[in-house]
């Protein structure tokens, strides 16, 4: 072992003539422990967030949405699909319909996000379907239309409809919050209204038209599971009186990361009056506060390992004290300067890395148990998802090991200096 590295550890283990040394230098290492493990904690939860956000929504949703300028909606949109699936990255494509309605089960009423889709085209594009815990998704697909399915609703539902007009009725997926707030199971009836209405004798009124709950979706994203619903396309199109026309093309790339460039592409492959939007654009601004908050809680929790330097500084400057006699002897015997420096810094290193390994170790098992077991919970009503989710990663942890390490050197560097500033001569001068 190195003479420097041998006489710094020497003096780590050795007993103090001074206990309170050897209780600052303890924590001293506790506080690099305790700021590293906090660090980690924090930075795993942080990319938790933003891991599990990410992955949910682009589970729920396409990576890229074309749409018409003009709010007529895209007509042709079969050949327009079928010649932008062709383009470079471009996965698969889907067809939809987006429209505000509001869904009413006798009393009980809520607003709704209602996607018309081709389950098929769907299903290639993103995994909402496959979330599907009651009821069968297929339904959408198989369903054989009746015009008795349009007959006029009764809000009170004291009397079911008749065998037949039930089967014929138009399938719906609810979202398990919204179905919950409806109070609706699979094989319910609801009633699904369109703000926009149609022309009548008495002027124009809201559209409605009876729909069966087939199906129950939990996404686990509340946003999703409390207002959005699903229904075939041609049903959209029949309840919004808009022909064969779609408002969007939905679109799953094979780099997530490149939409903006694939979206531009495919704007320009579509031609004139079109535009596009993608996930990063749509989502910009959580994911903004995500990365805001982490050099927040880093810098925040970072003071806890600042506040542990500050602590090896005064152990080292008292170490250096009591040593001072043990200082004079070492240049005595033909210990250089720079030797002296290094005992004392590699002291202080000792310790930052004591601290730091301890710290790694800690933080990585909570966050692991917490991650694995889901410790700790939310409400999903104010943040979207019911747990809180640890994903620690391994370059974090090599990040704050450096940090904690170089506050640590940083912090030995004062006292080194004092040492190696001692005189033999005056120091020995009344032994």
């Amino acid at each position: 072992m190195q003479f420097e590295l041998f006489v710094a550890a020497r003096y780590l283990r050795a007993k103090r003539r001074q206990a309170v040394i050897g209780v600052i230098t303890v924590i001293s290492i506790l506080g690099v422990a305790a700021g590293v493990a906090s660090l980690i904690i924090a930075l795993a939860i942080n990319n938790g967030f933003r891991q599990d956000l990410q992955e949910r929504l682009l589970g729920s949703t396409s990576h890229i949405n074309l749409l018409r300028v003009e709010s007529d909606g895209i007509r042709n949109w079969q050949d327009l699909l079928a010649r932008l699936q062709k383009e470079p990255h471009v996965l698969a494509g889907a067809p939809a319909i987006y429209e505000q309605v509001l869904i009413s089960r006798g009393a009980r009423a809520q607003g709704a996000i209602l996607k018309g889709i081709l389950p098929q085209d769907e299903r290639r594009v993103s995994d909402i379907l496959e979330t599907v815990k009651s009821g069968s998704a297929d339904t959408l697909e198989t369903r054989k239309e009746d015009r008795s399915a349009t007959s006029p609703p009764d809000p009170d539902e004291p009397n079911p409809l008749s065998a037949r007009v039930t089967a014929s009725l138009p399938p719906i997926i609810l979202g398990k919050d919204m179905a919950d707030q409806l109070g609706a199971t699979v094989g319910s009836l609801v009633t699904v209204t369109s703000p926009q209405g149609e022309l009548t004798p008495f002027g124009i009124v809201p559209k409605y038209k009876r729909f069966k709950v087939t199906g129950i979706f939990s996404s686990s994203f509340y946003e999703y599971d409390s207002s959005w619903a699903f229904i075939s396309l041609p049903d959209a199109q029949k309840l919004f009186d808009l022909g064969d026309v779609v408002s969007v093309l939905e679109f799953k790339i094979d780099d997530i990361y490149k939409a903006p460039e694939i979206a531009q592409k495919l704007e320009a492959a579509a031609g004139k009056g079109f535009m596009s939007t993608n996930w990063m654009e749509q989502n910009r601004a959580i994911f903004h506060a995500l990365r805001l908050e982490r050099v927040v809680t880093f810098i925040t929790i970072g003071l806890i390992v600042f506040v542990a330097a500050l602590n090896i500084l005064i152990s080292l400057i008292m170490m250096v004290m009591e040593k001072t006699r043990d200082i004079a002897v070492l240049v005595s015997m033909g210990a250089k300067k720079r030797q002296i420096r290094r005992i004392f810094i590699y002291q202080g290193i000792l310790i930052g890395v004591i601290g730091t390994v301890l710290g790694l170790i800690v933080g990585y098992l909570l966050s692991w148990a917490a991650g694995h077991y889901h410790l700790v919970s939310l409400s999903a009503e104010v943040y979207s998802i019911d747990y809180v989710p640890f994903a620690p990663r391994a370059l974090d942890g090599v990040l704050v090991a450096i940090i904690a390490i170089g506050v640590s050197f940083i912090a030995t560097l004062y006292p080194s200096w004092s040492a190696a500033s001692v005189l033999p001569a005056e120091a020995l001068r009344y032994e």
